[in-house]
């Protein structure tokens, strides 16, 4: 795809998708290993310990809003929104922000940050 800024919402989209979520292959390619995320709940974790938790995860489903992406310089994007999860019948909302780095020709999270509202 020639246009990063639909290619970052695009991988973002696919981060927060069940069928991303529980492919490993596809989180191992688009998370850096230099990957931080910084959850709501201000805890904090490393690429390791997401390839751990998010194929487990069942019944979880994420709603984005007001996506944007913005590059901050050719090689370096940021997508900000805010995020439904639901689960069962408990839904949160949480303003989410990704910094995504291109290299070698493949953009990957590097940093993931997500704030309860």
């Amino acid at each position: 795809m020639d246009d990063p800024l639909k290619l970052l919402e695009e991988l973002e989209l696919i981060l927060l998708s069940p069928s991303g979520r529980n492919d490993k292959t596809v989180l191992t390619k688009l998370i850096s290993d230099e990957f931080t995320e910084v959850g709501a709940s201000g805890a904090t974790f490393g690429k390791r310990e997401v390839l751990a938790a998010l194929p487990i995860q069942a019944g979880v489903t994420f709603r984005a809003d007001d996506l944007q992406v913005k590059l901050l310089s050719p090689t370096v994007g940021l997508v900000t929104y805010v995020v439904t999860k639901r689960s069962g019948a408990q839904s949160t909302t949480s303003r989410r922000c990704s910094i995504w780095q291109l290299t070698q020709e493949q953009w990957q999270l590097v940093y993931h940050q997500g704030t309860a509202t």
